[in-house]
């Protein structure tokens, strides 16, 4: 089963979140959650947007006007992103026969 997870994100085009894997898959989130975390810490997988936000208004954080918030971390118009998982660049570190 880990060796179809990591297949599923190679056959993504780009990124992929863990609910369009969850759905693809047909795989309870949290459950599809160990395994790509598995796959991260051997190196095959990159998580993106862990700490990345968006502003509503297709602006910029830094660019975003937050109204009468006066500091970024209390803006209500900024959102934190979903993890998204995509292919390691260093795709050469070997699947032990346990993961296949």
């Amino acid at each position: 089963m880990l060796r179809e997870v990591l297949q599923a994100v190679e056959a993504a085009e780009g990124p992929i979140t863990l609910n369009e894997l969850s759905s693809k898959l047909e795989l309870d989130p949290r459950v599809l959650d160990g395994m790509l975390e598995h796959w991260s810490r051997r190196g095959k997988l990159v998580v993106d947007g862990a700490r990345k936000t968006a502003c509503a208004g297709n602006v910029t954080p830094a660019r975003c006007s937050c109204g009468s918030a006066t500091d970024k971390a209390n803006c209500p118009f900024l959102i934190r992103l979903p993890k998204s998982y995509s292919i390691s660049s260093d795709s050469d570190i070997p699947i032990t026969a346990k993961e296949a």
